[in-house]
């Protein structure tokens, strides 16, 4: 597993706006609030995730949802960014966890 350029190239975004300027960059923005400001965010964005996928089960509009997700995930990039992480840091996580059972898995976590 590779992590894809589109994520590469949008991680290298959102650390050239670490310090930049709140007024002209969203993200700078996030990142001069800290940490929390971005949890909240993340936090918005699951509860969107979670009201589009109960639309799409309903017969909404499967884009929306798409769309809801691709927040969640630019916004935890964000936050992994503001810790000197990556999309390649999760990517290596998931390759670690190949070949597991999701049970086994979270059997490991707990020990």
């Amino acid at each position: 597993m590779s992590t894809p350029d589109s994520l590469l190239k949008l991680a290298a975004v959102l650390e050239s706006r670490k310090g930049g300027d709140p007024a002209a960059s969203y993200v700078a923005r996030l990142f001069s609030k800290g940490d929390d400001a971005i949890l909240k965010k993340i936090g918005e964005e699951a509860t969107e995730v979670v009201m589009a996928a109960k639309d799409t089960r309903h017969g909404g509009d499967a884009s929306k949802l798409v769309g809801e997700v691709a927040d969640l995930w630019f916004h935890s990039l964000v936050l992994l960014a503001h810790f000197d992480l990556g999309p390649a840091d999760v990517i290596a996580e998931l390759e670690r966890r190949e070949g597991l059972s999701g049970l086994e898995e979270k059997a490991r976590r707990t020990q």
